[in-house]
């Protein structure tokens, strides 16, 4: 149902972070989950912004993220057929889980809609496949949040899953897929899970919620004070003229690292859940992604280029090198590049493993791929020897890198093909296709595309450490100066 069939807003709130460690290497901390592409181009956060917009009518959307990958958002949106460019953003300085992030959502949507207008809370790296199912659950949840209910989708089980919460149900709410939770549960062991979904009245917590502000944020008051006050003690510091809006880091870090299931959910007495089929999944390990592609000969998988030999049930993903793969069963493959992993289907779910080890080594495979996206365009990593670094730089129009400096590497710039303003100490320059510079370390420097086409430019670095932390802004139009 859209925004018109109801008698309140309708505001979604799509919640956008996460290091979504089960999907490396493809997902990394500063490329996550959200911005994985899937088998149609999409990503998940395109997807999740079309659904909120097929909801919300002319209604805004709230996307709560992070400024590092408020760039990388905005540009995804605006890349939409149809956007109207009307998206609002709420920064936050750092990871505070879920109840912070909706009670200051909440906040926000009070003070400008009402406290009686209702929130749609949406991870953004969900998949649903009906939208029409979808569209309905969401109206039969609009109502019970109208009623006063905190509501929650639950997911008809489709199989004894133990990675998931359960909700089990209580009393009928509606005449069709309502009811008063009965209870929450935590993620069951295999024995357990199988008599939740003989039972038929236990669903999977799918983690989407819908509730009027001024419920929730009584709820939580209630329920969780020490939450309530560090956020409104957050917003009440929030400068609400800028756009984004980014809450005070030294108050914002204040804030309880809690859920809203812990929070608020299980604590609450009105308690709603809609029992849903809408072809639900948190895309949660390689397994679930495999599944999204059609099985060929020997039952596998593949995106990009494979040879298979004697192999079967496999899937393959690889971005521009061959793989090859000989006499082996039930194997994930993932080659991005800079990194390979190579995993039975069904330990899939150990992958975050990998990424905790790489972080006890301090490797930037955690962080980063070979492109990395910044707010001006991005860059992908051609060589990172000991004793230099090689980029190739693309750089969009109109966008301007920081003006910056290193003390343990020099620079040397070449423009393939574009036309870059460059600051160089006092001066300023114009490079144009196969023209270069050298940029001494410790000099003050800046690039700047001032036409309507990318720069190509490839930057060779030398020195005696490459580090991202060698980088010392002082001015930068994204903000990234602290």
């Amino acid at each position: 149902m859209s925004k018109t069939d109801i008698n309140t807003p309708l505001i979604p709130v799509i919640l956008s972070g996460g290091a979504g460690t089960r999907l490396w290497p493809v997902s990394r901390r500063a490329h996550p989950k959200p911005f994985m592409e899937l088998i149609d181009g999409e990503t998940l956060a395109e997807k999740t912004m079309l659904r909120a917009k097929l909801v919300a009518g002319n209604a805004p959307v709230i996307t709560v993220t992070s400024r590092d990958y408020y760039f990388y958002t905005r540009d995804l949106y605006l890349g939409l057929k149809n956007n109207t460019g009307d998206e609002q953003f709420l920064l936050e300085p750092m990871g505070r889980n879920t109840a912070p992030a909706i009670a200051l959502a909440a906040m926000s949507v009070r003070d400008s809609e009402g406290e009686n207008a209702s929130l749609l809370v949406l991870p953004a790296d969900h998949l649903i496949a009906d939208l029409g199912r979808f569209e309905a659950s969401v109206g039969e949840a609009v109502d019970l949040s109208n009623r006063g209910f905190l509501v929650t989708f639950g997911i008809h089980p489709t199989h004894a899953e133990t990675g998931y919460g359960y909700i089990r149900q209580g009393e009928a709410l509606t005449a069709n897929s309502g009811y008063r939770v009965a209870e929450f549960v935590e993620k069951p062991d295999e024995p357990t899970a199988i008599k939740y979904l003989e039972s038929g009245q236990y669903h999977w917590n799918s983690g989407m919620f819908c509730f009027q502000a001024g419920t929730f944020l009584e709820s939580l008051k209630t329920h969780a004070p020490d939450v309530y006050s560090a956020a409104a003690r957050v917003w009440e510091a929030t400068d609400k003229s800028q756009s984004p809006v980014e809450f005070p880091a030294d108050l914002f870090s204040e804030c309880p690292s809690i859920s809203i299931d812990y929070a608020v959910m299980e604590r609450a007495d009105n308690t709603a859940v809609v029992a849903s089929d809408f072809g639900w999944s948190d895309i949660g390990s390689w397994k679930a992604i495999s599944e999204l592609y059609e099985s060929g000969e020997g039952g596998n998988r593949i995106k990009g280029k494979a040879v298979m030999v004697g192999s079967t049930d496999c899937f393959v993903q690889s971005e521009g090198r061959i793989v090859a793969a000989v006499g082996v069963k039930d194997l994930v493959i993932v080659d991005t590049g800079d990194a390979v992993l190579v995993a039975d289907r069904n330990q899939a779910q150990d992958v975050k493993e990998v990424v905790a080890q790489l972080s006890d080594l301090k490797h930037e495979a955690v962080n980063f791929h070979k492109t990395v996206h910044r707010p001006w365009g991005s860059f992908v990593i051609l060589e990172d020897a000991d004793d230099c670094k090689v980029k190739r730089l693309v750089v969009k129009p109109g966008q301007v890198l920081s003006l910056q400096r290193h003390q343990r590497r020099s620079e040397h710039w070449t423009v393939v093909s574009g036309k870059a303003k460059i600051r160089l100490g006092d001066k300023e320059i114009i490079l144009e296709a196969n023209q270069s510079t050298y940029i001494p370390a410790g000099t003050l420097h800046r690039l700047e595309n001032p036409g309507e086409s990318d720069i190509h430019l490839i930057e060779v670095q030398t020195g005696d450490y490459f580090g991202e932390d060698d980088i010392e802004r002082l001015e930068d139009i994204y903000g990234r100066v602290r």
